[in-house]
């Protein structure tokens, strides 16, 4: 059935991990996927999405796809929270003219809190909203992303800057408001 979703979460909630099984049982099931993203994210490579636990597949960047009748049963898309307005509407188009699911992950909001345009979108157009969960450093669960720059929160600075658990930490709203941060852990330390 053709709808549009919004998976989103804090940084850290699997959210790529998530799209890339998603997009194996379409696969394991006889079905055509394809993954797309903004070209704004290259931190992986030009045509890759990665996890953080190392799941990765090739993709096609948003700017440069075209649909054609009969070419995909579904549309996976990384990095929604990057996308323009103007994409969230041109996939939304796809879903209804095409009667095929597009998928997107990404974030809700910026290391201040705010909505990312693709985001508020998204969350203006979607059939479905989902959010997946991770906690902050206390237990509860993160709904914000902190920037973490020498071990400090910061407020200011570009929207968009691409990182990972080097710059970022998911924090619950009592703590992204006070500014109370504990880096993260890497598997490997513990």
């Amino acid at each position: 059935m053709g709808k549009l979703y919004f998976r989103y979460g804090a940084m850290g909630s699997s959210k790529t991990a998530n799209l890339l099984m998603v997009h194996y049982n379409f696969l394991e099931r006889g079905r055509r996927p394809v993954i797309l993203k903004p070209k704004l994210d290259t931190r992986d490579g030009e045509y890759i999405v990665k996890s953080r636990i190392g799941l990765q597949a090739k993709c096609e960047l948003i700017e440069e796809f075209t649909m054609k009748p009969d070419t995909y049963d579904a549309i996976l898309v990384d990095e929604a929270n990057f996308l323009s307005s103007e994409q969230v509407e041109w996939l939304a188009e796809i879903c209804d003219q095409y009667d095929i699911p597009v998928l997107c992950y990404g974030l809700k909001t910026d290391f201040r809190g705010v909505l990312f345009e693709g985001s508020k979108r998204l969350m203006e157009l979607a059939d479905a909203i989902e959010e997946l969960p991770i906690i902050c450093w206390c237990g509860k669960k993160a709904h914000f992303n902190a920037r973490v720059i020498d071990g400090k929160m910061v407020r200011d600075g570009a929207q968009i800057a691409l990182g990972a658990n080097d710059m970022y930490v998911p924090l619950c709203r009592r703590h992204f408001m006070s500014g109370e941060i504990k880096p993260y852990q890497t598997v490997e330390e513990k």
